[in-house]
């Protein structure tokens, strides 16, 4: 197998199997999740141009020392995250609820601001439909929607936050800014959720290394301004994947544990229909970074484009179909607004997944 020696070399797991039982030695386990897969698609890149691309056996990349190291990242089970008093497995797609407390919102969080009670209730309630980790966020990040002073931020996830984690809870905190995550986490938050990948605050990559937390870093054009500019993308998949790849290196370097550290693709954010398509279609390829994914696709503006400009409200339908390709593609935290109905999908999904296993 030929690879130019210069080129950077990706892999995208294909030809996926519903069980590995007859196929020793043929079947690989994606992540240490329950996708099995049979094969690769083998991207060469080179001054930013794709130079080759093609179908290998999982035999042709265990022949091959480059790689072979990217696949073992691929295999590699993900650590579990410990969140206070609950672990959060990795080795099955997680649901993770997403509560909003602000007043301008594309869906849902006008219905909690002023009221932290309400708020931890929804998400206790969230918890006991399937949640395993709520997401509260006090900052909209739809396009054209303006900052929020941090202190404004802070006052409106911190009551919440502290009811929910006297509860059991597990919390993560959406926010771009040090001065919330230091709130959030003396609140009793476990896990920053930031947009921004700790670009937009100086002092953030320093909080989420002294608190040794967990860190979602998600993937935007230009996270120092906003999570939704950018000027487009020549192939949006292989420069998000290098983008995330070279932040999870810096974070590590920093001090924070790379068991830690989960990716997002940043579906929706500067990005296009197309854009986005293709990142779900090539999400399998971001296991080869090495950490756990998050997708976050819920709602979200692309569903519409594809469903006849449906508004955020009637989006269940999609919203769905994307987190199931999410699981099927290894992603451990789907990030969803419709707890129960996601969660139910994929109880539906594993269902398959664990009787395929027993089929033979």
């Amino acid at each position: 197998m030929t690879i130019p020696a210069s080129a950077k070399l990706y892999l995208r797991p294909t030809r996926f199997v519903d069980s590995p039982v007859g196929r020793d030695g043929e079947a690989a386990r994606l992540a240490g999740g329950l996708s099995w897969f049979a094969g690769y698609e083998l991207i060469a890149v080179e001054g930013g141009r794709r130079v080759a691309q093609r179908d290998v056996s999982l035999a042709q990349v265990a022949a091959d020392e480059r790689l072979a190291a990217i696949s073992a990242r691929i295999t590699a089970p993900r650590a579990p995250l410990e969140l206070g008093e609950r672990v959060l497995r990795l080795d099955q797609p997680q649901v993770m609820g997403i509560l909003n407390v602000t007043p301008d919102s594309f869906s849902d969080g006008v219905h909690h601001v002023g009221d932290p009670a309400g708020a931890a209730q929804v998400g206790v309630d969230m918890s006991v439909a399937g949640a395993a980790i709520i997401d509260i966020g006090g900052e909209s990040t739809r396009p054209g929607s303006a900052s929020v002073w941090e202190g404004d931020e802070i006052a409106r996830v911190v009551p919440a936050i502290e009811r929910l984690a006297r509860s059991g809870t597990a919390v993560s905190v959406d926010t771009r800014k040090a001065a919330v995550m230091e709130a959030a986490l003396a609140a009793g938050a476990h896990v920053v959720n930031d947009v921004a990948a700790l670009l937009h605050d100086e002092r953030a990559l320093e909080v989420v290394v002294r608190a040794g937390c967990p860190v979602v870093l998600m993937h935007s054009p230009d996270p120092a301004s906003g999570p939704h500019g950018g000027s487009g993308y020549r192939d949006v998949l292989v420069e998000v994947y290098d983008w995330l790849e070279a932040r999870v290196a810096a974070v590590a370097a920093a001090g924070v544990d790379r068991a830690k550290i989960l990716i997002d693709p940043g579906i929706g954010f500067g990005k296009g229909l197309q854009d986005n398509l293709a990142l779900l279609n090539g999400l399998a390829l971001f296991h080869g970074i090495g950490c756990g994914i998050v997708l976050g696709a819920s709602r979200k503006r692309m569903i519409g484009a594809l469903s006849n400009e449906a508004p955020a409200d009637a989006r269940l339908g999609g919203s769905i179909a994307l987190a199931i390709k999410g699981a099927e593609l290894g992603a451990q935290l789907i990030r969803v607004h419709d707890v129960f109905e996601t969660g139910q999908a994929l109880r539906v999904w594993r269902g398959c997944k664990d009787a395929a296993l027993i089929a033979r």
